[in-house]
């Protein structure tokens, strides 16, 4: 699984396409129990060369209940975006992960993981990707009928403070949704 991580982290397959260059960010080791399939890593993320150490990061704890030593420890969680390395600023926020990281190293990724408990799918991409023809007509109907998708799969809006719009539209699911991922969270690790 090192070797493995090495190698994407080597990545260079989308270097025409990225505004800052390659810097693919994944962690985790055989041992992982819960993965996070997320967007892309953003601007903060490829400067510190480390994914969720911002403010998405810290309310994405928040919802998992969840310290830093405990977060950051990759045997609890892995992060495998569904685009290895920052994309690029759009007109409304970042650009859409590459579409080329996905097909080529996930599937080499979950051959490696011997102990997932729980994919959390954070945000519209993965949710397209991992729940295909089960996904609901949109995210929000995914996260809120998250049980459809337990035990593998537990859907999540993006935690970005650029998402408040969705999570003060949404007031259920902190209300409700929050504390049942932080049970089964607390259970698995």
């Amino acid at each position: 699984m090192q070797q493995l991580v090495s190698e994407i982290r080597n990545c260079e397959v989308c270097k025409a396409y990225l505004p800052l260059g390659p810097r693919p960010i994944v962690s985790g080791t055989i041992n992982s129990k819960i993965i996070l399939v997320s967007q892309a890593p953003g601007r903060k993320a490829h400067d510190h060369n480390k994914a969720w150490d911002d403010p998405s990061g810290k309310k994405l704890r928040e919802w998992l209940g969840v310290s830093d030593d405990v977060f950051f420890n990759p045997d609890n969680f892995a992060v495998l975006p569904m685009g290895f390395c920052y994309p690029g600023k759009g007109k409304t926020g970042d650009l859409p992960p590459r579409k080329e990281c996905a097909p080529l190293w996930h599937p080499k990724v979950w051959e490696a993981f011997t102990n997932v408990k729980l994919i959390i799918l954070i945000g519209k991409y993965a949710q397209e990707q991992y729940l295909a023809k089960d996904s609901k007509k949109n995210l929000t109907e995914n996260v809120r009928h998250y049980r459809d998708f337990l035990p593998r799969y537990f859907p999540l809006p993006h935690p970005s403070p650029v998402n408040h719009f969705w999570r003060d539209k949404n007031p259920w699911f902190e209300a409700e949704v929050v504390g049942e991922l932080q049970n089964l969270v607390a259970e698995i690790l």
